[in-house]
């Protein structure tokens, strides 16, 4: 299909890559903001180990149920909209968890914290909706690798703030850093036009949390209640039923929550399962290089670092991973995303293979931070582009935040289990649990045996279209008309002319399926012409408007396999702008 683009004017566009990106990485902050003071919290709280661990499990489970449903309710009633109000329920949460050292409470503010992570599929839908093609593929990059880097910047900014000041200064800061975005948004993000059709799914959102939560609730806390439990494999089972049941309510609905018709196509469902072990990987070098670096030297292999300096030696993980966005753009306008997310896969397995020699000095973990940086950006930048070029315009929120939801369950269960292999492979040292090198070897082998699935995943992708790939390609959008016209093999092409003839430059065209649902759009080039590919023979609308002109909606029938010749009349009157 083709992507959509805007003809809103570029001086609006230029603010909206950093200002999205500065509210994802904001967003990603307040996953790892309480890791520096983690193991105090028992202590903080004045509660017992497994109750505190529910101040991160809470974050944890409210993110992973509203990345799917902000990014639908963007569909529905406007990305910006819906981004703004997350970010607003982040900034509550943090001053109720600032204000507070009871642990209902905690749990509660940090549960407001997690249905911000629903930002990242919001902002890579607008940047999707509004930038030009030539922007789009590092734009989304820098959005999608912003769950690594607002998570790797904020280990060394909490370590310092919690090692200097009083703990809550972190929940304060937050609501600072996520006050700032809103304003930031509000002044330099406009809305998307697009708006998919159709009413919230309430009973599909109200199956899908409750399937989720009986799915991540035994994944996070199977350690504690044990893997063979009757809660644990209680839970499971559960989920399994629930799930199940919510899918065949949402295939009966002409409106569902998530297209699983869409969801279970090639490219979705392997770039899908894919984001699972990237998940897994990014999340087990945050667990275990840090521990490594703060554990006493006299253990023989710990490095007896700060948590300031722990915390400043990971950090490049996150860096590497937003210097990598206009590589990423380079190497996926040439190759394809597929391409990308394969080259991204191995640098992670070389990351994670030489890390296993690389734990004898901090300038080691360095290094291990820096090429695991590189390879997880490249993997995460690939992922936005993967699912925007299989599904339709107007389910790019949606989509894209089942694809979070994906990232977020991997994440969750490399907790689980590097959690747990350490926990075994610990020594007892006066009643305390020391992780031993020989647990984080195998953790690191974990890591490279998730990637290693996640390569077989991505080499099964098909490979996309040369068509598919023309906002990465083409260095204005003007040549990528032309060079759409050149490779685009089915489709509509012709000019957009006014009443007298006269070829108008600039004009939107907008092809609609017979579901009324946006299947591509591009702007005519200086000679008034255009090109659009079709996903499908069939029956189609093409809607164009142009400032100074009427619009116009023509229908149109595609039956074959070469392009349909259409030139589109505008009317003559005036309309404002």
């Amino acid at each position: 299909m083709t992507l959509s683009t805007t003809d809103r004017p570029a001086r609006r566009a230029g603010a909206v890559v950093p200002v999205l990106a500065f509210a994802g990485i904001v967003v990603a902050v307040m996953q790892t903001l309480l890791v520096p003071v983690v193991k105090d919290l028992p202590q903080l709280l004045d509660t017992s180990p497994s109750n505190a661990t529910w101040v991160l499990t809470s974050t944890l489970l409210s993110g992973a149920v509203a990345t799917p449903i902000m990014g639908r309710l963007g569909d529905l009633y406007g990305k910006r909209r819906m981004l703004i109000l997350s970010l607003a329920v982040m900034v509550v949460g943090a001053l109720v968890s600032a204000l507070t050292s009871q642990l209902l409470t905690m749990i509660a503010g940090r549960t407001l914290q997690g249905f911000a992570m629903g930002a990242i599929p919001l902002g890579i839908g607008l940047m999707r909706d509004m930038l030009p093609r030539e922007r789009l593929g590092s734009a989304m990059a820098l959005m999608s690798s912003s769950i690594g880097v607002g998570g790797g910047l904020a280990l060394p900014a909490a370590a310092l703030v919690a090692q200097n000041t009083d703990w809550h200064v972190l929940f304060y800061g937050a609501a600072g850093l996520g006050a700032v975005a809103i304003v930031l948004t509000l002044l330099a993000v406009p809305e998307s036009p697009l708006r998919a059709r159709g009413s919230f799914d309430l009973p599909g959102a109200l199956g899908l949390t409750a399937g989720l939560v009986l799915l991540l609730l035994p994944v996070t806390k199977g350690s504690d209640w044990g893997w063979g439990s009757g809660t644990t494999l209680g839970l499971f089972a559960a989920a399994v039923v629930v799930l199940l049941l919510w899918g065949l309510m949402e295939l009966r609905l002409a409106a569902p929550l998530v297209d699983l018709r869409t969801t279970a196509r090639r490219e979705v469902l392997l770039t899908n399962l894919a984001s699972i072990m990237v998940g897994v990987s990014f999340y087990v070098v945050s667990l275990v290089l840090p521990q490594l670096l703060q554990l006493p030297a006299a253990t023989g292999y710990g490095l007896g670092r700060s948590m300031v300096v722990a915390g400043l030696c990971v950090a490049p993980l996150g860096l590497t991973m937003m210097f990598t966005a206009p590589v990423y753009a380079r190497l996926s306008a040439r190759y394809g995303p597929r391409t990308t997310l394969i080259i991204g896969l191995l640098v992670i397995a070389l990351g994670y293979g030489g890390g296993l020699g690389l734990m004898d000095a901090a300038w080691q973990t360095v290094i291990t931070s820096v090429v695991l940086g590189a390879g997880i950006g490249l993997a995460y930048s690939s992922l936005p582009a993967l699912i925007i070029g299989a599904v339709p315009a107007s389910e790019t929120g949606a989509a894209n935040g089942l694809n979070t939801l994906m990232r977020s369950i991997g994440t969750s269960v490399s907790s689980a289990v590097i959690g747990m292999v350490l926990a075994n492979t610990a020594h007892d040292v006066g009643g305390v649990a020391v992780p031993t090198m020989h647990g984080f070897r195998v953790s690191f082998l974990i890591a490279t045996a998730a990637v290693a699935v996640g390569l077989v995943l991505a080499l099964f992708l098909p490979r996309q279209r040369p068509a598919a790939r023309l906002q990465l390609r083409a260095s204005s959008e003007e040549d990528a008309h032309v060079a759409g016209a050149e490779e685009v093999l089915r489709g509509f092409r012709g000019r957009v002319l006014d009443a007298a003839g006269v070829p108008v430059a600039r004009a939107k065209v907008t092809l609609i399926d017979r579901h009324g649902r946006q299947a591509g759009a591009t702007l005519s080039a200086d000679d008034g012409g255009y090109t659009l590919a079709v996903p499908a023979r069939g029956p189609y609308v093409l809607a164009a408007r142009a400032a100074g002109h009427g619009p116009l909606a023509h229908a149109a029938t595609h039956t074959g396999d070469r392009p349909v010749d259409l030139d589109l009349s505008l009317p003559g009157e005036t309309v404002s702008a």
